[in-house]
């Protein structure tokens, strides 16, 4: 059952009832479901469809390219001994196709392009040189490997330059869809357990989909990572390593990212990770960020170059802080709830689901509408010139001339605003108009889960966003 994937969906039955031959690309982090949506949009209605062999050889792929082309029709064929000769034969056996559409759905693309292969030459040759100048193909390309997929596929320079006839980026869940994901299996969890897997798991379908019904969520959390044979003990190094072919130096630059909070620059993250300054790190940052695990933001004020990284992936996160040192205790989660450790990771977790639901805080505050950038700023302590020093790890600045500063407060219950919490909000609305000159009305934003309660310093909050909010 598909849960909330409709503009995709759109996106691929278009393409299939579309009077000419179509193109598209599918990619996203691994696990986000790209071929789930692909095979259910679609009904596996598939004249070919093949999945890329990991880690195998050229002759490797090639024998389970034929395998898959005998299970689809072509009994005869032999194993070709490229892949000019491979799709020669994909050629043939859409010849003898009576479908009316005939689907290729070649998944795990960048598996197939193996070292000093003529794949791409012959993927090329495949599309332009004859099945875009017929009526009734429609392919499909799918690979997780998000930074192949940009460099060879999309942002080709060569060949299938500007030969998409669309693509789909598949982002994770948001938590209004791991809800609809849930409850489709039956599992009850309220929306606070809801949002604290989210901390843990992020969006991933995959991860989700382990979720066992009649467990609570500390004992599914066990099951998961923590017992003995845990299906996702070991994800962390899987994760990257699908995703890139070299991945020691993306797991690098994770990792040090993972021990600051705030983010880095480029020249910090250089320095702390010791690879080389060259066009590769830039492309590494670029494609970790586009699959998801970082985001690139300027603080207020600041230039492009100036630009802070900041890891963002939820599961990646869980995994610095819990799962790299293997602890041995079966119930580790169990045992550690509502301990500092876990306190304190709470926050940060909770600020990240923020950030991935930055569309719908901008909805709880009616601004959906109204042109927005999201924003971190900081300043150092002048005593001098009465700065304070503060940081502020998200403010919208709104076309309409208004600066929303959010404190985001991880709680169990409605958060109680003290004097302190409220000195500190108006010291950094001082430090922000003293230091960039801003001219908006800043507005202070409280964004908890369960909302805030009265109290003697609450007045200098103007709005409240709570966690059934990030559900719209």
């Amino acid at each position: 059952m598909l849960i909330d994937r409709e503009k995709e969906q759109k996106i691929l039955t278009d393409a299939y009832e579309a009077e000419e031959s179509r193109f598209i690309a599918v990619y996203g982090r691994r696990r986000v479901g790209k071929t789930y949506l692909v095979r259910e949009t679609l009904d596996s209605k598939f004249t070919f469809q093949h999945t890329g062999y990991y880690g195998g050889k050229m002759s490797d792929e090639l024998f389970e390219f034929t395998a898959s082309l005998r299970e689809y029709g072509l009994k005869d064929c032999s194993r070709p001994g490229n892949w000019l000769e491979a799709f020669e034969l994909i050629k043939e056996l859409i010849r003898g196709s009576p479908e009316k559409k005939k689907v290729i759905f070649l998944d795990e693309l960048s598996w197939m392009d193996t070292q000093g292969s003529d794949f791409m030459m012959a993927l090329e040759g495949f599309w332009n040189g004859w099945a875009s100048a017929r009526k009734d193909i429609f392919l499909i390309v799918c690979s997780s490997v998000t930074s192949w997929m940009l460099s060879r596929i999309i942002h080709n320079k060569g060949g299938l330059y500007n030969r998409l006839s669309c693509r789909i980026h598949l982002q994770p869940f948001t938590l209004r869809e791991c809800e609809a994901f849930i409850q489709s299996r039956n599992i009850i969890m309220n929306r606070r357990q809801i949002l604290e897997c989210y901390m843990i798991m992020g969006g991933v379908p995959y991860y989700w989909g382990f979720l066992e019904k009649g467990l609570s969520l500390p004992q599914n959390i066990d099951r998961l990572f923590f017992v003995k044979g845990a299906p996702l003990a070991h994800e962390f190094d899987d994760l990257y390593a699908s995703l890139f072919r070299k991945p020691g130096p993306y797991i690098k630059i994770v990792t040090a990212l993972g021990k600051k909070k705030v983010g880095m620059t480029r020249e910090e993250l250089l320095n702390a990770t010791h690879l080389s300054d060259s066009g590769n790190f830039s492309v590494r940052l670029e494609e970790l960020e586009n699959c998801g695990f970082l985001r690139k933001y300027r603080r207020y004020g600041m230039k492009e170059r100036n630009a802070i990284y900041q890891l963002v992936d939820n599961f990646t996160l869980f995994y610095f802080r819990f799962l790299e040192d293997r602890p041995t205790d079966e119930h580790f989660w169990s045992h550690q709830i509502n301990t500092p450790l876990v306190n304190a990771w709470c926050g940060l977790a909770f600020e990240r689901v923020c950030l991935a639901h930055f569309s719908q805080m901008k909805q709880a505050l009616g601004i959906s509408g109204i042109l927005s950038e999201a924003y971190s700023w900081a300043c150092r302590e002048d005593s001098t010139k009465g700065i304070y020093g503060s940081q502020i790890d998200l403010m919208i600045v709104r076309k309409d001339q208004v600066i929303d500063l959010c404190e985001m407060k991880f709680s169990g219950e409605e958060y109680l605003v003290t004097k302190a919490d409220d000195e500190a909000i108006r010291r950094k609305t001082s430090d922000l108009l003293s230091v960039t000159g801003a001219r908006y009305a800043i507005h202070a934003v409280l964004v908890t889960p369960y909302g805030m309660r009265d109290g003697s310093y609450t007045g200098y909050i103007q709005n409240v966003i709570k966690a059934e909010d990030l559900f719209l």
